[in-house]
């Protein structure tokens, strides 16, 4: 009888949504065009090299090195094998939902058990260091000393949602072997064996890291399109209104004022344009503004994460722990930026008009120009990278003469 009632509820969710594509066509197609816009000139250049140099590190064996390197600290903090720090580092450095493709990736390898997966990917899974910086606090809030403090939180709240994962699920028995030789001679052993195991040819390993990049980046652009449709027709059947009346309620517990609530729902489904409404919201404070985008950015949105559950129902690594993850993420992010607001904000700027000085202005100007780059260039590198793609695609699938 559940299930019927699931199959009733899905259904009747689709019919809604097709009656309301047809009933606004012209919104869904801009909201399309901006989605398509957004994945193409930045989201694809700008994951596609992280996610090629990270399928070539994995064959090469790289990631197996450092493994061996970093076992003694992953595993008691986190309960994780060392392999996770590669992941925790490519995660952080590119965004979402790096982590998760890598965590599938390895996850089919066998190199991570069903639990150690959904505890890998519950905490190495967020936002890069230059949306936060050039998009967020400079593009939105044009201040860029909000960055350290959203950057911050985001990323305290992570290790703490990983410490708090630990304890998810039963022990395993691949405990921490006593090292009888040197760690960093192990370290190389393992990326040796490694290499010679899945050895191939250089040309051949890169181009199945170009394919295998560019389908997770089309299915990751798909996703991203019917997100931007979805929450545009929330916001125009005044749906998104119905629920912020809700919101505002939980909203006024940690004392935030109502005018937020819309651009906390718009964030739960597309970060992007959560923060740029609670950026502009009137009537609220800098800081309630910093706390409700720094929630937003750690929850990811919907959009990212069904991207993310895409990539982990192909390594059956469950859904549910990440998503639990995510609302724990939002609330530790909020809180600390409640936290540091003042010894990282209001304190430097009562000292001093200037950056403070353990901001250097090349440390907010170079996620800047990075971005500005992207925006610029990043439509040859997609066009470029898709060219080749089709171009190898058609290559195999054409039969020998």
């Amino acid at each position: 009888m559940k299930e019927k009632w699931k199959t009733l509820l899905l259904s009747s969710i689709i019919i809604c949504l097709c009656i309301a594509l047809l009933r606004y066509p012209q919104h869904s197609f801009e909201a399309a065009v901006r989605g398509l816009h957004m994945w193409w000139d930045v989201v694809f250049p700008s994951l596609l090299p992280f996610f090629i140099v990270s399928e070539i590190l994995i064959g090469f064996g790289v990631v197996h090195f450092l493994g061996v390197l970093l076992e003694p600290f992953m595993r008691p903090l986190f309960k994780v094998p060392g392999i996770g720090g590669f992941v925790w580092a490519m995660g952080m450095a590119s965004g979402y939902p790096a982590g998760a493709k890598l965590t599938a990736r390895l996850r089919q390898q066998q190199q991570l058990s069903a639990i150690e997966a959904e505890r890998l990917v519950s905490f190495t899974n967020s936002s890069n260091p230059l949306f936060i910086f050039g998009a967020i606090s400079v593009g939105f809030f044009h201040n860029p000393n909000i960055g350290i403090i959203l950057a911050l939180s985001h990323y305290l709240g992570n290790i703490c949602v990983g410490l708090m994962m630990r304890f998810y699920g039963k022990d395993e028995s691949n405990a921490v072997q006593k090292q009888t030789k040197s760690l960093l001679r192990q370290a190389f052993r393992a990326m040796h064996e490694t290499r010679l195991k899945h050895s191939q040819a250089i040309g051949k390993l890169l181009g199945d890291a170009v394919r295998s990049s560019i389908q997770t980046l089309l299915m990751i652009g798909g996703f991203i399109i019917l997100f931007s449709v979805l929450n545009k027709l929330l916001y125009i059947t005044n749906i998104t209104k119905w629920l912020a009346d809700i919101v505002q309620y939980a909203l006024a517990f940690f004392h935030l004022p109502s005018e937020l609530s819309v651009p906390f729902i718009a964030g739960l489904f597309e970060i992007t344009l959560g923060s740029q409404m609670a950026s502009e919201a009137t009537n609220a404070t800098l800081l309630q503004k910093v706390i409700v985008t720094s929630f937003i950015l750690a929850f990811g949105g919907f959009s990212v994460q069904a991207q993310v559950a895409s990539i982990l129902a192909e390594a059956h690594i469950r859904f549910q722990p990440f998503f639990i993850a995510r609302i724990f993420h939002g609330f530790f992010a909020a809180f600390f930026a409640f936290i540091l607001w003042k010894p990282l904000y209001v304190q430097p700027l009562e000292s001093a008009e200037t950056l403070p000085v353990w901001l250097p202005e090349a440390t907010i100007r170079w996620p800047i120009l990075y971005i500005h780059w992207i925006e610029q260039y990043g439509f040859f590198v997609t066009a470029i990278a898709c060219f080749l793609y089709v171009f190898s695609a058609f290559r195999r699938e054409k039969p020998p003469v």
